[in-house]
């Protein structure tokens, strides 16, 4: 037995492991896309590093496109089994796999049209939407804290994850030569006492854990809770400086925490009257496809539902779907928050809106989450004077702020926090993956200190085998 990791290896995005089992059977964890890696994200999501043909099953934990985001590629390269997920996930992977493959098919549009124009070939996208289609009827889906048989060497189970709706943590027993091997893949980790989520849950012993890291040698602010740091921002830029605040946010989870959080403002008569804007057809989509699973929301939501039926609206706040009305946004001289994907302002209507905004004083980008180095929000997030938007450079006169206390990954105490439930003297290794290199040797070091003897950091394309199953 072995595995072999193609993603989220020594950096944060692009989720693919491999477990390989005699005689021959391979089972694939996430197929996530690289994202904001710069000149190199097309190079790396263009080589899975395993033939998909040869893949026999796939276990996704959660439907952030860095986990999905390669399934059509892995499907039209001729993968033809199931994709086991949770219900939750499911009904997010139809919309963001659609929005996902509709992004490229535009985007190479515009390229190839330049590329016309000085006679060279055009490129072809990683998938089409016609591609996300066959996707769909290969979802298998799981329930919750229920151990189910895939088939003679692989039984499954998902516990919450507590990172965005449906996410869930791996556990598999696997059956090779008569030895089973209790394998645990992290996903990403939430974060406990989330606002809207349940806590991660316990999980049972494993004798091998694949865990994330992101945030290893992060501590989280605890003072201020998310909507008092929106409420001195929006009074800050918005009350005082007349200008516009706009927050990059991912569509699924971050968008759906900072329409909570106003919404509480609105319920306690502190939200300033002003016009409010969901500025992403994709947001607006899995907003609706969130509010389908409120059995997945903890008590303190349960308890809001009661007297609010729907905790992500309040007064004031417009979605907007169609193009020409974000265009709008630019020409409103007004002062107004503008929520837009993607959250690394990588892609999508949000690098417009801080095109247009960024070289005003008046106005604010505010970074609720992580960001790649490489990406625009980890640029302006780094302190960057100057950037780079649609091949134009513009001078960064706004401010820009940083929200640690919204992210949805937990810090190090929440990732420690998980692994309260394990034996450190009964896990053979710990593997570290989801995070960058240095932040992962620290976290290494905290894991060692813990007890977890042997803690390893794979590199991308890695195979390690896992011993003596005896």
């Amino acid at each position: 037995m072995k595995i072999s990791f193609h993603g989220a290896a020594r950096t944060v995005t692009g989720s693919k492991h491999v477990i390989h089992l005699n005689p021959g059977k391979q089972v694939l964890l996430d197929c996530g896309m690289f994202q904001g890696m710069g000149k190199d994200t097309l190079r790396l999501n263009q080589e899975f590093g395993f033939d998909p043909e040869e893949i026999d099953v796939v276990i996704i934990s959660h439907a952030h496109i860095d986990h999905i985001g390669l399934l059509p590629k892995l499907v039209k390269e001729g993968y033809k089994g199931k994709i086991y997920c949770t219900k939750a996930t499911a009904a997010l992977a139809d919309v963001l796999l659609r929005d996902s493959a509709h992004i490229q098919e535009m985007d190479l549009k515009f390229a190839n049209k330049v590329k016309a124009g000085k006679g060279k070939p055009p490129e072809e996208p990683l998938y089409t939407t016609e591609d996300a289609l066959k996707v769909f009827p290969l979802l298998e889906i799981i329930p919750m804290d229920q151990w189910t048989r895939i088939d003679d060497q692989v039984e499954l189970l998902y516990t919450d994850a507590g990172h965005i709706i449906g996410s869930a943590c791996v556990h598999l027993k696997l059956r090779e030569n008569g030895k089973t091997v209790r394998l645990t893949f992290s996903g990403d980790i939430g974060r406990y006492g989330d606002d809207i989520l349940k806590s991660p849950a316990i999980f049972p012993q494993a004798d091998y854990i694949i865990m994330e890291s992101t945030y290893g040698d992060r501590l989280h602010p605890l003072s201020t809770p998310p909507a008092e740091h929106l409420l001195s921002q929006i009074e800050a830029t918005c009350l005082h400086k007349k200008g516009k605040l706009i927050i990059p946010a991912f569509s699924v989870g971050r968008t759906q925490e900072l329409l909570y959080a106003l919404n509480q403002l609105e319920l306690e008569n502190r939200l300033p009257k002003l016009d409010y804007f969901v500025d992403s057809p994709m947001s607006v989509a899995t907003t609706e496809v969130v509010k389908r699973f409120p059995e997945l929301f903890n008590s303190k939501v349960q308890e809001v539902l009661k007297k609010d039926e729907d905790p992500f609206m309040f007064n004031g706040l417009t979605m907007i779907e169609d193009v020409e009305v974000s265009k709008a946004l630019n020409f409103k001289k007004e002062p107004c928050v503008i929520i837009s994907a993607s959250g690394m302002a990588e892609a999508g209507r949000v690098k417009h809106h801080i095109a247009n905004n960024i070289e005003n004083p008046n106005n604010t980008i505010l970074i609720v989450g992580y960001c790649e180095p490489e990406s625009l929000g980890g640029r302006l997030r780094a302190g960057a004077k100057e950037v780079s938007i649609f091949g134009q450079e513009y001078k960064v006169l706004a401010d820009v702020v940083v929200i640690e206390s919204l992210s949805a990954h937990g810090d190090y105490e929440d990732m420690s926090q998980w692994l309260a439930c394990q034996d450190p003297q009964q896990v053979r290794k710990l593997f570290l993956v989801h995070g960058e290199y240095e932040v992962q040797q620290k976290f290494s070091q905290r894991l060692q200190r813990k007890g977890f003897r042997d803690v390893e950091i794979p590199a991308q394309h890695q195979s390690i085998g896992l011993g003596d199953l005896g």
